[in-house]
């Protein structure tokens, strides 16, 4: 088939078979098809969408233009969980190994920050010696030991993704659901899972800022991978205020590891981690059902057995075997630290009942240097922001504590976050709903 021919047939409506869009695929993948090609595809796309049968096949066309692991010998329990982005959003870092803890294996491929959202990969650089890019030998060894890995994307898994993406991102054309859900699901299909949980999150501090844009892209992705072989749901989750108590990198890897402890549980971060582990048990054929699973979770967390199987994750990557009992002493921290306090409008108007412009803090870590403005940007991972005030702010307490390198960007962050401060319309369930597969 002709790349002009498939595209020819997606801009007129005309459905395209598996085969043809295998071929444009693997076109793109070998070169054979061109960058203005793979535009007018993802525009005709963008512009006509795909059936669910088409969508399948383009995900199954992605995975399969390079590696797709092997984890057969570990048995069906190889989970893994996804999210579309929040600030704060920290919940992979406790996910991965409690359910190691519970006896599952999470070969978790994450990324990078994106936008105003924090990356998972930015946040383990944080760690001195962490290997974000093993190689597969390492990988596999600590998956098969530890239970748990997570790291970034190899070099093959996946590339025709890699290449659409690059130009989806210059040529408008992101934000189509199909190509979300092919472009997600590749590089999950691609890790080999048995069994996945989305965490597709709803609110100002999310791509998708109504739940009926998150409620499709859910639907499309349960679909989508189900039909691909992939036994998979999804939980909409609230992004209508940061997440954790802390945004950053360094800091998350702090909140986290006190979150593993027992130090400090901010309680809707713990509400999301242990819905999303017992979806992924239950997955993994390790739980009977989502109550089972969520008292198996909290058991694992209680106990400190999730602690223990963090610990050797980060010692088998490369990290400091010792990094959960002195995680102080390895995690860098800024010069600066400046208290951000309410003005007397903001207190009489958000005590008791805060939210927040999320997107506007997920940037305000970005103009500490905690993030990127270009791809090819440095992160500095000390930078931050703690102490995030929850939802029942009293409204005397203060607003939060910035990490900073120097004056200015600490004032910069101080007025986005004040700026980001507004009431409430009362305080949604951390989960908001479910989406499953459908007969």
């Amino acid at each position: 088939m002709l790349p002009q021919e498939t595209i020819r047939r997606k801009r007129d409506r005309q459905p395209l078979d598996a085969a043809e869009i295998a071929d444009f695929v693997a076109g793109v993948t070998d070169g054979r098809v061109a960058e203005g090609q793979v535009a007018a595809f993802a525009m005709a796309v963008f512009l006509n969408g795909m059936s669910r049968g088409e969508a399948v096949a383009l995900t199954l066309a992605m995975r399969d233009s390079g590696d797709v692991l092997d984890w057969s010998h570990l048995g069906p329990a190889v989970v893994d969980k996804h999210s579309t982005g929040g600030v704060g959003d920290n919940v992979s870092l406790m996910l991965a190994p409690a359910i190691a803890a519970c006896g599952g294996y999470v070969p978790m491929i994450s990324g990078r920050g994106l936008g105003h959202t924090g990356g998972t990969l930015d946040k383990f650089d944080s760690i001195p010696g962490y290997d974000t890019a093993p190689d597969n030998a390492l990988f596999r060894k600590v998956v098969d030991s530890v239970g748990c890995a997570i790291i970034g994307q190899t070099g093959n898994l996946a590339p025709a993704d890699k290449r659409i993406y690059s130009i989806r991102d210059v040529t408008a054309t992101v934000e189509s659901v199909p190509l979300i859900t092919a472009s997600i699901l590749s590089k999950k299909l691609a890790a080999g899972l048995k069994g996945l949980v989305l965490d597709v999150k709803v609110g100002s501090g999310a791509f998708m800022d109504s739940i009926d844009k998150a409620r499709e892209l859910a639907v499309s992705l349960v679909e989508v991978a189900n039909g691909a072989g992939l036994n998979t749901t999804a939980l909409l989750t609230d992004m209508d205020h940061p997440l954790a108590s802390a945004a950053g990198n360094a800091v998350e890897i702090a909140n986290a590891v006190d979150f593993l402890t027992g130090r400090h549980v901010d309680r809707r971060l713990h509400d999301v981690t242990v819905a999303l582990g017992a979806e992924m048990l239950v997955a993994g054929g390790l739980a009977s059902d989502v109550e089972a699973g969520s008292r198996a979770m909290a058991e694992a967390f209680s106990s400190g057995r999730a602690a223990e199987k963090f610990g050797a994750m980060v010692a088998g990557l490369g990290g400091p075997a010792d990094f959960v009992e002195k995680h102080e002493r390895y995690l860098e921290r800024p010069p600066l630290t400046i208290t951000v306090e309410a003005p007397p409008e903001l207190r009489e108007r958000c005590a008791g009942n805060l939210a927040f412009d999320t997107r506007a803090i997920g940037l305000a870590v970005i103009e500490l240097g905690g993030g990127r403005t270009r791809p090819q940007d440095p992160v500095d991972h000390a930078v931050g922001i703690v102490g995030i005030a929850d939802r029942d702010w009293d409204g005397v307490s203060p607003v939060c504590r910035i990490l900073a390198r120097d004056e200015a960007s600490a004032e910069r962050a101080r007025a986005r976050v004040l700026g980001a401060m507004r009431r409430g319309r009362g305080a949604p369930p951390a989960v908001l709903e479910r989406v499953g597969a459908t007969a």
